[in-house]
């Protein structure tokens, strides 16, 4: 009698479960766009959720540690005109994140480590490029300050944050509407979806499509009948695919092999309520201690839900085999070198002692202002009647008071901004 032989591998017995009610964040209104990204990004120090807004576009950000219930008058990062489609963290700087709008803008925040007391409304940079709403963006793997947009004007832009300048535009390889877009690890090629149903592998810097319109796939999976969005993760160190579906209640995830079949089905983590989107943790910002090798946050309609997979382990000591060397917050390249042919691996960290995030970085954008070189002198008006309105003395009587306005409130500014110090020192000491 012959016996089905079972593939070995270590990760057939991943164990999906959410966390306790009190480790959840309750009370967000999670936003009801229309849009196909993923309306979450996490990294080891926040959870940002877009949010319903009246008039403009917001996203919530919280510290991972802040769970229950979320004041209503927390404060939101607000700047869009219109409603925001994707939100991304810069892989480089935990403080930083990136949002993509219907207003046709994507701009780049600075977020402090303390909870600030009023919105966030002016972003670090604004990028202006697009003619169409932008629904995608994603930051470069391995370059400093390197970002990448792609709109309903199909159309792919990538750009240097730090000079808030466009490096390339991607303009006549889509025929119709970009459905997604991801990196390759050293980003040296991206790869989209695209309505017309090719799947383009584009050397960005040469502006080439190496490749599209597969003829047969090496391997083809049967998922279900379910016409939700599929939101793809996948994580480089164990080879796993992790396939959630907007609108569904399950998490499928695959293992990725050299060997024919190559796509091997693990499990799924099923639950009663439909996701409305999904975040997915960096591996540095797991919990190496419980054998965590991957961490979900599940929005639902009012709150966000995390979801904790874990492959049981006996031994207190800590997994080689689960925890390879993972890339970490270290660019490997600046933005230049990449735009001029270099290429570079992640630089990668250890997280045998598991990972301690870095104090508050500053993005710096240094720009060219236009407004630095003065306009060249004018004609000299001819005097009129309406001059003698306006007397010298009456003149510096105004200059002096706006002077003496502009003081009182940078005065107030740096009252406010002193006492926002002061309160991030309180709340960093009572974490």
């Amino acid at each position: 009698m012959s016996r089905r032989v079972v593939r070995q591998s270590k990760f057939r017995h991943v164990f999906g479960q959410p966390v306790k009610a009190d480790q959840m964040y309750e009370d967000i209104r999670v936003s009801k766009v229309t849009c196909d990204s993923s309306f979450c990004a996490v990294n080891p120090k926040f959870v940002a959720i877009i949010v319903e807004s009246g008039g403009g576009g917001a996203f919530i950000v919280l510290p991972l540690a802040k769970t229950g219930r979320v004041d209503k008058n927390h404060p939101l990062v607000t700047g869009h005109t219109a409603p925001v489609l994707d939100i991304d963290w810069c892989p480089h700087n935990d403080n930083v994140i990136a949002s993509a709008s219907e207003d046709t803008t994507v701009m780049v925040w600075q977020i402090p480590d303390y909870v600030p007391v009023r919105n966030i409304t002016e972003p670090v940079v604004t990028l202006e490029g697009h003619s169409k709403r932008v629904s995608i963006i994603s930051w470069h793997p391995t370059a400093r300050n390197v970002l990448l947009s792609a709109g309903c004007d199909n159309l792919v832009i990538l750009w240097n944050v730090g000079t808030g300048e466009m490096l390339l535009a991607l303009d006549d390889m889509h025929t119709d509407l970009i459905y997604n877009v991801g990196w390759n690890r050293n980003g040296s090629l991206l790869v989209t979806t695209c309505k017309d149903k090719k799947v383009r592998v584009i050397d960005p810097r040469k502006q080439q499509i190496i490749a599209n319109n597969f003829e047969e796939p090496i391997a083809l999976q049967e998922m279900d009948t379910s016409n939700g969005v599929l939101l793809p993760f996948y994580d480089a160190d164990s080879s796993i695919v992790y396939l959630c579906g907007k609108g569904d209640s399950s998490i499928r995830y695959f293992e990725i092999t050299d060997e024919a079949p190559y796509v091997h089905y693990l499990n799924t983590y099923s639950s009663k309520e439909p996701q409305r989107g999904m975040g997915f943790m960096p591996k540095r910002g797991l919990d190496v201690s419980k054998c965590e090798i991957a961490r979900f946050f599940k929005l639902h309609e009012r709150k966000c839900e995390p979801i904790v997979m874990t492959v049981p382990r006996k031994s207190d000591l800590f997994q080689d085999d689960l925890y390879p060397d993972t890339p970490g917050p270290e660019p490997a390249l600046e933005a230049d070198e990449w735009l001029s042919g270099k290429d570079a691996e992640p630089i990668l960290i250890s997280l045998r002692d598991g990972y301690v995030p870095i104090k508050n970085r500053e993005l710096k954008v240094v720009k060219k202002n236009i407004l630095d070189s003065k306009p060249p002198p004018g004609p000299r008006r001819s005097h009129s009647t309406c001059d003698s309105d306006f007397s010298q003395p009456a003149l510096e009587e105004v200059l002096e008071e706006i002077r003496a306005l502009k003081e009182t409130v940078q005065a107030q500014e740096k009252r406010i901004s002193d006492l926002e110090n002061k309160l991030g020192q309180f709340t960093n000491g009572t974490d």
